[in-house]
C-alpha cells in the first residue's frame, strides 16, 4: 500500500536518536514517502514552526500536516508544548498524535485536554511497535483528510 498524501511533511519530535532510527525504519518498510523532519527538543519544535533560529528558511522548516509527539522532552516537554500549540491559532490545526512509552492514565486523559488529536502508546516489542506504526500511517497518512 502506498502512502497518498506523499508530499506533505510529517514532523516527529523525539529525543531517542535510537526510537528515532527504528521509526524511520519502520516508516521505510511501509514505503512511506512523506518527507520527515525531526526535532529533539520542544525548543527546538517552536524553532522549526515558527521558522526562527537555525530554521528561518522555509525550505528546511516546511509547515508539517501532522506532528508525532514524544511526551519526555528536554526543555518544554511534550505536554506543555502540546498546550502551546493547540493555543495557537496559527497552528492548531496541525494534528498532533502523542507517541510515548506513558500508559499513565492522567497523561492519557491531560494530553486530549490539552487538544492531542490521538495518543499511542510505544511499545517495547518490535512486532507490536510495527502495527501501532502502520495503524498510524494507515489512518494519519492515509485514511485521514486534513482540515
Amino acid at each position: 500500500m502506498t502512502v497518498t498524501k506523499l508530499n506533505e511533511p510529517l514532523l516527529v519530535v523525539e529525543d531517542s536518536n535510537e526510537d528515532f532510527k527504528m521509526l524511520q525504519r519502520l516508516m521505510r518498510r511501509l514505503a512511506v514517502q512523506n518527507p520527515i523532519y525531526r526535532c529533539t527538543s520542544g525548543d527546538e519544535v517552536l524553532d522549526f514552526l515558527y521558522q526562527e533560529g537555525d530554521y528561518q528558511d522555509p525550505g528546511i522548516a516546511p509547515r508539517p500536516s501532522i506532528i508525532l509527539l514524544d511526551l519526555n522532552l528536554p526543555g518544554i516537554d511534550g505536554r506543555d508544548l502540546l498546550e502551546r500549540l493547540k493555543q495557537d491559532r496559527s497552528l492548531r490545526e496541525i494534528p498532533i498524535v502523542v507517541f510515548t512509552t506513558s500508559s499513565n492514565p492522567t497523561d492519557i486523559e491531560l494530553c486530549y485536554k490539552k487538544g492531542a488529536n490521538g495518543y499511542l502508546i510505544k511499545p517495547m516489542d518490535f512486532q507490536d511497535l510495527q502495527k501501532t506504526i502502520q495503524a498510524f500511517v494507515n489512518y494519519w497518512l492515509e485514511a485521514n483528510t486534513p482540515p
